[in-house]
């Protein structure tokens, strides 16, 4: 499990990441440079450099309150801050700590990841 940090002008949330090929596939990625945006009241989204190879992973996946995920038809990172139904192409990368989770509804905008020190 590898942790990591979200920044933005304004705070750091903290997450760590499971311990899943994708997983590992987008922590190399880091760190990254984002614009995150609301996507119906339920997740913050934002496009990836390149689709994850998600192609071992469950055909679906219902994401609780704190959870990072990729949505594999569009190669987009999503982080929920609110609960949703299962979905079919919807892969977890992590989870956010419990600090972290109440302030995901503000994360908007311009946002570093990267490996935690």
């Amino acid at each position: 499990m590898t942790a990591i940090i979200f920044i933005t002008d304004a705070e750091t949330l903290h997450a760590t990441l499971d311990d899943s090929p994708y997983a590992r596939e987008f922590a190399a990625m880091l760190p990254l440079e984002m614009e995150l945006s609301d996507y119906h009241g339920v997740e913050k989204v934002a496009d990836l450099p390149h689709k994850l190879d998600t192609s071992a992973a469950p055909t679906s996946y219902e994401p609780a309150i704190g959870d990072i995920t990729t949505y594999a038809p569009w190669g987009n990172l999503a982080l929920f801050y609110q609960p949703f139904s299962n979905s079919r192409g919807l892969v977890r990368l992590g989870e956010f700590d419990a600090a972290s989770r109440s302030k995901l509804t503000t994360l908007e905008g311009r946002v570093r990841i990267e490996v935690a020190e």
